[in-house]
């Protein structure tokens, strides 16, 4: 059973290096690639290699000590985190690679907590230890302090078959079990090294490994520890039916759709049928191939047992985070989510309706893209997390389609709240049609998204229907109603509902619960929400004072800048994403290119008062008028449906709440 390992880091921390020598030294390469020769296994697009970035998850087979692996190699560009994050949901744990240089930064805290959320053991790697400037020791105390990490620092004699008694008596000092055994019977190779791949699993030690990628010191202790605390175990489970994540979707020349899975029990064989999560229900889909990918080739598969990743055509419309086969069910939404957003402008030999076509397809692979299309305007609008996934994007058209696009400036992304709790009613009554919910809004925890629960007992609506509600309630990205930027962080209760014996069908409590929802929001105190970046900055000491006095001009708040043993000061903070966005190439001019500016997701945050007024004088929304999202309901008298105005509707519902 291969272990698949996921290779971390933040951008130019030498990840794609480290995993070229994993390769290298694990028997898949005869020699170990160069980000800079552009010649690595992993970044064999034509774009990452002109980049010298990656910006595609790729993978390949590798063995520590005889055992098999499986190693991914993930974007470490900020831009491209939705394609990090969607890699994580694919390994059994992964390698975060921290340069001693650099230490820490901003996207290393974002890529870490995501390990976390998502329960994934994690090895640390400290790059970059042979270089004048690093600082092992700083970094690995970083990495305790900024990270909450209890690491595990092994040592280059660290061996997986004897891990050795001084690194056994640490781990004991952090174990009961073991502290025990080891004090009655003394030293046990085995049972050290069982307990602490316990410990690793379960997230509560961190192994770490110090070394320079580029000469593959350190390399080989790495392997070791893999192969001692992380590998998956070699027995399968007999008869369990086969259960699989999706991960990945790639589209070939030939316009062929694969869909790239992570089998979590079970195996799955070509032409077999595998139920799908659809709207509405499941589906049953033939597998027309599967295949296993290695850097840019692929080879056929007969099957797919447990842990292993493949690839398969004929899935229907999966989406990453998806499960098939067994427990068939949709995906969770991603924790990360785009910050900017951006026209894309097109000559008039790439009409609107194609130019659409074309980003939907590269939609279906980068699912954050959040493709916007306005009928009114004949407008294409795309989501992203920075400027350089634009330009990326604007080289996947060229490279695939031969379209050649541009972008408008960037805007930032606004969220929108509630402050205080509203109850909101909604009716659909047409003829022949009938439904009627009423929901209490009140404010979420930050962070929270929208969440949903019931206070309405099965004796008043029946469990189906509100099952149902529940789905119309989170299946949508409800907008507000100060700007109409997306709704967040607001709780949504069930507090009664009614059904017709005869008339009541699913489509009408869609329509019922969007009414409710937006009925409330017009009811309650709207708070606009901006997203902010948490940042690290590292310059000469000349230009610290510099970075201090911009940080609160620019609205943000910083910590106590750091100065390494290099002389150069690293100053973190958080700053609104709108006031950051341009501050990185402010800095770089500065800074006469010796300056580092490192930027991650942080929060969303409340507008000042006087912000909020201006973002919604300027952007001029009027929720009256929005059709596609209307606050009023619909009632029926003498065999026709007739509108009532939202702030009208509550004297005129059936359920009259006390």
């Amino acid at each position: 059973m291969e272990t698949v390992v996921g290779v971390f880091a933040h951008v130019d921390a030498g990840k794609t290096t480290l995993s070229e020598q994993l390769l290298y030294r694990g028997g898949t390469l005869r020699r170990a690639g160069r980000v800079d020769s552009g010649d690595t296994c992993l970044d064999h697009d034509v774009i990452e290699r002109s980049r010298g970035i990656t910006v595609f998850a790729d993978e390949a087979a590798f063995t520590a000590c005889g055992l098999p692996f499986r190693l991914i190699d993930t974007p470490g560009h900020a831009d491209f985190s939705g394609e990090m994050e969607r890699s994580i949901w694919a390994v059994d744990c992964a390698v975060l690679v921290v340069s001693c240089v650099e230490s820490v930064q901003a996207h290393t805290e974002t890529v870490w907590r995501l390990l976390r959320q998502n329960d994934v053991p994690v090895v640390f790697f400290l790059n970059k230890a042979d270089l004048p400037t690093a600082d092992a020791a700083g970094t690995l105390a970083a990495v305790r302090a900024r990270l909450g990490a209890d690491v595990l620092a092994c040592g280059p004699d660290f061996c997986a078959a004897d891990i050795g008694e001084a690194l056994a008596e640490e781990l004991a000092a952090r174990d009961e079990t073991l502290m025990e055994d080891y004090l009655v019977r003394g030293y046990d190779a085995q049972a050290a090294r069982e307990r602490g791949a316990a410990l690793v699993r379960a997230g509560l030690v961190c192994p770490a490994v110090v070394g320079a990628a580029l000469n593959g010191t350190g390399v080989d202790t790495l392997l070791n520890v893999l192969a001692a605390f992380c590998a998956a175990p070699q027995e399968e489970a007999g008869d369990a039916l086969f259960r699989a994540r999706v991960y990945k979707v790639r589209h070939e020349k030939n316009g062929g759709r694969i869909v790239f899975l992570k089998v979590l029990a079970g195996r799955l064989r070509p032409k077999e049928n595998v139920a799908c999560p659809e709207k509405g229900g499941t589906a049953y889909y033939k597998v027309n191939g599967l295949r296993a990918y290695s850097g840019g080739k692929s080879a056929p598969l007969a099957e797919a047992g447990p842990g292993t990743l493949c690839a398969a055509a004929g899935l229907g419309r999966v989406m990453p985070g998806d499960v098939v086969g067994a427990d068939a069910r949709p995906g969770m939404p991603p924790a990360l989510r785009p910050l900017l957003s951006a026209q894309v402008l097109a000559g008039p030999e790439l009409p609107p309706r194609r130019l659409l076509e074309l980003l939907r397809e590269v939609e279906d692979e980068e699912p954050l893209l959040g493709v916007e299309f306005s009928e009114e305007l004949q407008r294409v609008n795309v989501q992203v997390m920075g400027e350089v996934q634009l330009e990326v994007l604007q080289a996947v058209l060229r490279e695939r389609y031969g379209a050649e696009v541009s972008f408008g400036p960037c805007g930032v992304l606004y969220r929108e709240t509630i402050a205080n709790a509203v109850v909101g009613c909604g009716h659909f009554e047409p003829l022949r049609h009938y439904a009627e919910v009423h929901l209490r809004l009140s404010p979420g925890a930050p962070g929270s998204g929208i969440t949903f629960d019931s206070e309405c007992h099965t004796d008043v609506l029946a469990q189906n229907w509100q099952n149902l509600i529940r789905t119309h309630v989170l299946e949508k990205s409800h907008r507000g109603v100060l700007t109409g930027a997306p709704l967040t962080d607001v709780r949504v209760t069930l507090l009664a509902g009614r059904a017709h014996l005869k008339h009541t069908e699913g489509g009408d409590f869609r329509q019922a619960v969007y009414r409710a929802v937006r009925q409330g929001l017009m009811q309650a105190e709207s708070v606009l929400l901006e997203p902010w970046y948490s940042f690290t900055a590292e310059a000469d000491a000349a230009l610290a004072g510099r970075i201090l006095s911009d940080i609160p001009r620019m609205g943000g708040r910083y910590e106590a800048p750091v100065t390494g043993r290099n002389g150069r000061v690293a100053v973190t903070g958080t700053c609104p994403v709108a006031q950051m966005q341009a501050y990185a190439r402010e800095l770089t001019a500065l800074g006469k290119g010796r300056t580092q500016l490192s930027l991650a997701f942080e929060a969303y945050h409340p507008c000042t008062p006087a912000q909020q007024q201006y973002l919604a004088e300027q952007t001029g929304y009027d929720p009256e008028r929005d059709v596609e999202n209307t606050p009023d309901s619909v009632f029926c008298s003498h065999g026709a449906g007739y509108p009532v105005k939202w702030n009208e509707a509550p004297a005129q519902m059936h359920i009259q709440l006390k």
